[in-house]
């Protein structure tokens, strides 16, 4: 491979010229599809474009204030740092729970008794990482249980199904991210999904007390939206996305060369039809490009399946994962850093989920406090992500398994 030539890590979908050129015909109609495409899939009462995943999940927070007054929402320990800043930024108490080690479902047992240790316990958040649905039969017991709300992220998961449903459909609330590289894009967004209409009034009321229209931000956006078409292609995403992180790595700042710096002050404003028509367009594609995802995906196991010392989480019986990336579990954590030191360079694809277990962020410290979170910090010492994208072909995803064999054997 060329030395500038990248595959993104994640399986977002290329945005092509088609699309955007569509997209400027009955834009308003367009618009209001994207949100109709939610809701029929779903088969949900209420689903609203929003700024980005991030936005969504706060916006139902605030939503909750006017069903319930408990003040503490539960979440995994290992998740995007985004969300206890939304958390904070609403007002309520975050509560980590400690995951599994082989997978990214809540340690069932610890949340158990949290939950029984508390009659505070507002929310529970179920975080589909990486595509995979996690065990929601058992926390939507438990959490009906504490008269609590179960919340889905669903922002790696559009596509993904629990036993005879899509995931984002079997909480009280879920919320999707249509961020760049998300699969489904329109650059920067969200959708807040309310699964009964009771709950869909009070997210109404916030959505339109707290979402304002800033059209020098969304012009912005706009143009970021061009640049992903034309950067978001093998031979110049080197510069969009390793650049930066080299720049970042010679700083010696990892937080920031892995993009997992955040603030409280995420945007929330409006959403244009523009951008939501994109979205409309290429929802259509949503079924085509899962099962290309889950082949990508059935090509890496069949390879690395009976490889010693790895392991990969897998679906629920009955469940459907939608894949946008494949995760490794390492054994032995020198073995993922040196197959990481080994292969980050060789722009295939190769990245880490996230740099850390909640807890270990020092810029969550204050927010999060004191948790004793073990295996959530195994899982990110051990746990490698592969690309399902488009754009790696099989004799290239040949070549890297092959290597990553030879690395840990």
């Amino acid at each position: 491979m060329s030395l500038i030539r990248e595959i993104p890590p994640t399986a977002g979908w290329p945005l092509h010229f088609k699309t955007l050129a569509l997209a400027f015909f009955n834009t308003a109609k367009k618009a209001a599809g994207l949100e109709n495409d939610f809701k029929n899939y779903l088969n949900a009462p209420y689903a609203k474009t929003v700024y980005s995943g991030t936005a969504a999940f706060y916006l139902i927070l605030e939503s909750l204030k006017y069903l319930s007054a408990k003040k503490t929402v539960i979440i995994p320990a290992f998740a995007c740092p985004l969300i206890p800043l939304a958390i904070q930024r609403a007002g309520f108490k975050i509560q980590l729970c400690d995951i599994n080690r082989d997978n990214f479902d809540f340690d069932l047992a610890k949340l158990k008794s949290i939950c029984a240790g508390s009659n505070d316990i507002l929310a529970i958040l179920a975080v589909h990482l990486g595509g995979l649905p996690i065990d929601l039969a058992s926390l939507n017991e438990i959490a009906k249980s504490k008269q609590a709300f179960v919340i889905e992220d669903c922002a790696q998961s559009l596509g993904a199904a629990y036993p005879g449903k899509p995931t984002g459909s079997l909480g009280d609330f879920s919320f999707f991210s249509l961020c760049r590289g998300k699969g489904l894009t329109i650059y920067e967004g969200g959708v807040i999904v309310a699964n009964k209409p009771e709950l869909a009034a009070s997210v109404d009321i916030t959505v339109k007390k707290l979402v304002k229209n800033d059209p020098l931000s969304e012009c912005l956006k706009i143009l970021e939206l061009f640049a992903y078409w034309i950067f978001y292609r093998p031979k110049l995403f080197w510069f969009a996305y390793r650049l930066p992180q080299i720049y970042w790595q010679f700083r010696h700042n990892p937080v920031r060369a892995w993009g997992e710096y955040f603030t409280t002050d995420f945007p929330t404003h409006n959403v244009s039809n523009f951008r939501k028509a994109i979205g409309h367009i290429d929802f259509s594609q949503l079924n085509g490009r899962i099962i290309q995802q889950q082949k990508q995906a059935d090509l890496y196991l069949k390879r690395l399946n009976d490889l010693s010392g790895i392991r990969t989480p897998r679906s629920l019986p009955g469940a459907s994962a939608s894949y946008p990336y494949l995760t490794l579990i390492f054994d032995d954590p020198q073995k993922r850093d040196l197959v990481l030191r080994k292969l980050q360079n060789s722009g295939l694809g190769l990245s880490r989920i996230y740099l850390s277990a909640l807890p270990q962020y020092d810029y969550l410290k204050n927010i999060i406090g004191r948790a004793d979170c073990p295996q959530a910090g195994y899982l990110a010492e051990r746990a490698l992500s592969l690309s399902t994208n488009v754009f790696l072909k099989p004799e290239t995803l040949e070549s890297l398994t092959k290597t990553i064999i030879k690395l840990t054997g």
